[in-house]
């Protein structure tokens, strides 16, 4: 009996060692998807990591999200295996408005992988940041932009306030990606032109002769920010 189990547990063995190496052995997803959020073909710029995204593909049994995020210029990848997939963005997520089906659901873009492909999904942001400029002097950085108001229907928000921020590498938001930031509060933008903010730069270490700056409004209503491009500010 001793000899017989011994023979099953062997087998058994040899099974999931077989099973282990065929795992061992499976291909990974090879094709990438990337692309980018644009509104008339110029990049949306959001918040690092805040935006999600999802993927669905269909077909394969059980149906699930492969979930990630927008990066702060408004780019994104994914690695797929080939085969038809939709992208959507979760309800009430992103400082723009996305196209809802005929139910109210959620809107999603066909996509068909057969090898490496690029991707712009065009966006209807509630405002635009124009023309962000910054300049350096005496340890302080000035911000001057112009806002645009391009949702004006019966979806249209206010402005809930306007930041500029500055941080020590080209990761520039709320959060932890400032070492100092100022706000204007909705009620303080009397015009949509020649806004302007400054903030002090404060002691950086190890010391470096730049900084990062840009310009990030927050919506009324909307939880995430848009953003202006980052620029490089020598001090």
């Amino acid at each position: 009996m001793k000899k017989k189990i011994s023979y099953i547990m062997m087998a058994a063995m040899m099974a999931a060692s077989f099973a282990a190496c065929k795992k061992d052995n499976y291909t990974p997803p090879q094709s990438k998807l990337s692309g980018r959020l644009t509104y008339k073909g110029e990049e949306v710029n959001v918040e690092v990591n805040q935006v999600p995204f999802q993927l669905f593909q269909f077909g394969f049994g059980k149906v699930g999200a492969i979930s990630s995020t927008f990066e702060q210029d408004g780019k994104f990848s994914a690695l797929l295996f080939d085969g038809d997939y939709k992208l959507t963005v979760p309800a009430n997520q992103g400082p723009f408005v996305w196209k809802k089906a005929a139910s109210g659901a959620q809107d999603s873009i066909s996509v068909k992988m057969a090898g490496n492909q690029e991707l712009d999904i065009e966006v209807t942001p509630y405002y635009m940041i124009r023309n962000a400029a910054f300049e350096a002097k005496e340890n302080k950085v000035t911000g001057t932009f112009n806002l645009e108001k391009v949702i004006t229907d019966a979806n249209a928000k206010n402005i809930e306030r306007a930041n500029l921020y500055i941080n020590k590498t080209q990761f520039v938001s709320a959060g932890d990606y400032n070492v100092a930031s100022v706000q204007l509060s909705g009620d303080q933008i009397k015009t949509m032109t020649g806004i302007s903010m400054t903030v002090g730069v404060p002691a950086i270490s190890p010391a470096q002769n730049y900084v990062f700056a840009r310009i990030g409004l927050k919506i009324a209503g909307v939880e995430d920010m848009i953003f202006s491009p980052v620029q490089k500010i020598t001090l």
